[in-house]
């Protein structure tokens, strides 16, 4: 199951919509963002995700995961 582009998008505007009412409630300026900020901060968030995920994914972190390299060395070396 993945999180589609159009999610994250739809994540991040809540959150802008939330603190820009936060902030008109407690009589703050408003934030005044244009699209392409958003466009840019959106594909600034997509960007550094799948940095992260890319680089957890390809580095064993947990036990099993060790466990795992450790199996698999093996294997390949009774061949």
């Amino acid at each position: 199951m993945k999180i589609t582009k159009g999610t994250i998008i739809r994540t991040i505007m809540l959150f802008l919509v939330l603190i820009n009412l936060i902030l008109k409630q407690t009589g703050r300026p408003v934030l005044e963002i244009e699209e392409g900020t958003v466009a840019s901060f959106v594909e600034t968030v997509i960007e550094l995700g799948t940095i992260v995920v890319a680089w957890w994914e390809n580095n064993s972190f947990t036990k099993n995961a060790r466990k795992a390299d450790d199996y698999l060395k093996k294997l390949n070396t009774e061949k």
